[in-house]
């Protein structure tokens, strides 16, 4: 009979195969399938999500990673037996009852909540919501209890699955330190900008922004072999070795936003991408955490296409695929990428602005899940927020309030804070590159991004989950999450008007 660990390799290859087919099923559902197809689709989601869970809690995979973790050969194999037995230990917690029940709850609100969003129908979409925060609650629960000295709330346990290592009290804390600086910070920005108006005039053929944001994928490190870009209401990132899916949108008024959510998106591809193929089927092969993710596609977005080094290489290009932007010069339209205004749409919102949102959902999901708030308040709840941090009001607005994310369709509660801390990591990892770079202007004046790749792929893809999200965050910079680059880079671009 093969050793403990070889056996356990084959047990999660298999689990990744299936995982691998769940991935595709689920684009297909967001990207391509017609309407009609989402019951037959859900279900078969919903079976296979069980055939995964049922194959992660297999107890003779329990008696296996007690004897491989008994008599590991190497460090790697034991970091590698370590998360394993996480996985591994993460699913026993959750009956395949809760894991199917969830999956149909998800899908139904998810499918259901396109026309509810649209039609502003915030009665309708309850009726699905309850149901999935009242399960999304049950699985916090059960996780909790698997790991009591480690989850001191219920949604420490749900955050875990996305921001691995990083407690909600870590979170608060960061969190504090960004309302307090924040709000003054949009307030001397508005007023520096009072005056401006969004430039762009005109009419940007959708296919010509298609083959824009082709050029500038390319030019950002995206195989075309190894991957395909699509469009979606909401665009988002997936895929498996040697598959990278990436979906934008696209307006005729606007090219700036399809841009910035294509490089955006090839972030997250190229992290992927990136990540040790040795390892590949292996937990310990996959990437960290979405905090980590989000860091690479906002440093792609942020930190490398929307810097005016960058963008003057690109605009010529820009002017070459879109008539109607040749009226525009690259300062123009970097002043109009870094144009704040306090917005109701999360998706939409400045950099400035962004961290506020995720704050208030921050609050609301950690709420609804610790059971200090019930579904039907969140209206009420979302309105007063908006008004304290951002001075805007959604009363009687669902659409462009509490039903603008997807997220909480499915029951993802404890992803929001993943988008900031992200925002904070990728400030702190290209000062750390820049530190390292003095010539990291001249790089990009030239679309080289390479030496940025390389840095990338050394101290952070090639890692994969070798490393918690803040030993990662200290090799690679020096101290763990620091909220103070994120707040000096957002004083440099958008009062000193730089970078």
């Amino acid at each position: 009979m093969d050793a403990p660990y070889k056996q356990l390799e084959d047990h999660f290859q298999r689990l990744s195969h299936v995982a691998h087919a769940l991935t595709f099923l689920q684009w297909d559902q967001l990207v391509m399938m017609p309407p009609r197809g989402n019951e037959a689709r859900s279900e078969a989601i919903a079976e296979l999500s069980s055939i995964y869970h049922d194959t992660l809690t297999d107890p003779a995979l329990g008696d296996l990673l007690e004897k491989a973790r008994s008599h590991p050969e190497t460090a790697e194999q034991s970091a590698s037996v370590s998360e394993m037995d996480r996985e591994y230990r993460w699913a026993t917690c959750i009956p395949t009852d809760l894991v199917k029940a969830k999956s149909l709850a998800g899908s139904k609100c998810e499918h259901q909540w396109r026309s509810q969003r649209q039609n502003n129908d915030w009665a309708g979409f309850l009726v699905n919501f309850k149901e999935v925060v009242n399960l999304s609650r049950e699985e916090a629960q059960a996780r909790q209890s698997c790991r009591p000295d480690q989850f001191f709330t219920p949604y420490d346990a749900l955050l875990d699955l996305y921001c691995t290592g990083d407690s909600s009290d870590m979170i608060s804390g960061i969190f504090t330190t960004l309302k307090k600086n924040l709000p003054p910070l949009v307030s001397e920005v508005v007023s520096k900008q009072a005056g401006r108006t969004r430039l762009f005039k005109g009419q940007f053929i959708i296919e010509s922004q298609r083959q824009l944001n082709r050029k500038l994928a390319t030019l950002l490190g995206f195989d075309f072999e190894a991957g395909r870009i699509d469009e979606s209401s909401h665009p988002f990132s997936t895929g498996d070795v040697g598959d990278h899916r990436i979906t934008s949108r696209y307006r005729e008024s606007d090219f700036i936003d399809a841009l910035k959510a294509t490089a955006h998106e090839t972030g997250h591809a190229a992290y992927e991408g990136g990540l040790p193929q040795k390892w590949k089927h292996k937990p310990l092969g996959q990437a960290r955490n979405m905090s980590i993710h989000e860091s690479q596609s906002l440093l792609f977005e942020k930190q490398i296409f929307l810097t005016k080094p960058f963008l003057n290489y690109f605009t010529p290009t820009i002017h070459a695929h879109l008539e109607a932007s040749r009226d525009y010069s690259c300062e123009q339209i970097w002043l109009n990428s870094i144009k704040v205004s306090p917005s109701l749409i999360r998706v939409e919102a400045d950099e400035v602005c962004y961290p506020l949102h995720v704050i208030l959902r921050y609050e609301i999901e950690s709420a609804l899940i610790n059971g200090t708030m019930e579904a039907a308040d969140l209206p009420e709840v979302w309105d007063d927020k908006m008004q304290n941090y951002l001075g805007l009001s959604t009363a009687g607005n669902f659409r462009d309030g509490c039903l603008q994310d997807i997220h909480w369709t499915d029951g993802s509660f404890g992803y929001f804070p993943a988008y900031t801390l992200g925002a904070l990591n990728a400030a702190q990892l290209f000062s750390a590159f820049r530190d390292q770079h003095g010539d990291w202007q001249e790089m990009l004046s030239k679309g080289d991004i390479s030496p940025i790749l390389n840095w990338l792929e050394e101290h952070i893809w090639s890692k994969g989950r070798l490393l918690d999200s803040q030993e990662l965050i200290v090799k690679a910079t020096g101290e763990p999450t620091n909220p103070g680059y994120f707040i000096d880079y957002v004083k440099t671009r958008y009062l000193q008007e730089s970078y």
